[in-house]
């Protein structure tokens, strides 16, 4: 039996889940997983059995039960110190903190228009309104996205060289921009593309696919 169990969100819909499930393979470690469906009458019930907040994802672990996915990052860097979750440089280590942060609590119009779905075909948003906010939400992300790349990426194809954890919390905003078709500058499509080939995120999404929960996104 693993020492950590890692509570889900289905894996087609929930972002935030899918941020925590990347960490937990980064690190290396044998964890076993429930998944709870959303949006059903009983979701709430189930993940409160689990989660005191009544949300995904939740580790549990050592007698622990670790919720948000920031805390959760930072309890597996602590834990598992080898995985090189955050940069080992201390200016490096501030960017990828303050750019994850920012993912947390930001990005409002890009969760509300473009909804993590890997059960739909790849396709532009047809029919939508245009949105002040959802530009500006995706302008920002490619300045970030660009920025780290060019100042600490040059060790490898994800924004501080090495996939970490910055990167996890930027895999849902990947997988949207694949989704529906955004257009991106040449340096944050290469990095789209690498965030969607990469190992972890490929056993998600064929995980994600064969799900039989169906959410009706707009």
């Amino acid at each position: 039996m693993a020492d950590f169990t890692l509570v889900l969100g289905n894996k087609a819909y929930s972002s935030w889940s899918l941020r925590a499930w990347l960490v937990a393979r980064q690190c290396a470690m044998p964890f076993e997983e429930i998944v709870i469906p959303l949006d059903r009458p009983e979701t709430r019930t189930e993940i409160q059995r689990h989660s005191p907040a009544g949300k995904v994802p939740v580790v549990l672990a050592e007698g622990l039960t670790v919720w948000d996915t920031l805390a959760i990052a930072e309890y597996m860097n602590e834990r598992f110190p080898a995985a090189g979750l955050w940069p080992a440089d201390p200016v490096a280590r501030a960017a990828a903190r303050s750019i994850a942060a920012e993912m947390h609590a930001g990005f409002a119009a890009l969760r509300r228009h473009l909804p993590m779905d890997l059960k739909r075909p790849p396709a532009p948003q047809h029919g939508a309104a245009p949105d002040d906010d959802l530009d500006a939400d995706i302008k920002r992300i490619q300045e970030i996205w660009t920025g780290c790349r060019a100042r600490f990426g040059q060790g490898g194809d994800y924004l501080f060289g090495d996939f970490g954890a910055a990167d996890a919390f930027f895999a849902p905003v990947a997988t949207r921009f694949a989704t529906y078709d955004v257009a991106l500058n040449e340096v944050a499509a290469a990095y789209r593309d690498a965030v969607m080939s990469w190992p972890a995120m490929r056993d998600w999404i064929a995980a994600a696919k064969t799900e039989p929960w169906v959410i009706s996104n707009p």
